[in-house]
């Protein structure tokens, strides 16, 4: 899996890839957590900018690790939950 991030304001833009097929694109508040559920196959982020590109992923837990530290949030034990 891989996972390609950009961040507008407080909207992110997720795309990623299974086993180098596409998933395609999530758009999600970036003060959520990114689910598998949230990508829509035949989807493409719509936001390539290198201005709002935060980067590479290769899990949505470290996805979600890096939206949480970005909003410096502090939840709970600081543990990040597996989403599938």
């Amino acid at each position: 899996m891989g996972f390609a991030l950009w961040v507008v304001g407080d909207i992110a833009y997720a795309e990623g890839t299974h086993e180098y097929r596409p998933m395609g694109a999530a758009v999600v508040s970036a003060a959520t957590v990114v689910t598998a559920g949230d990508f829509r196959p035949h989807a493409r982020s719509i936001v390539r900018s290198r201005r709002h590109f935060e980067g590479y992923f290769a899990s949505l837990g470290h996805l979600n690790h890096h939206l949480k530290r970005r909003r410096g949030a502090s939840a709970g034990d600081g543990r990040i939950l597996p989403t599938l």
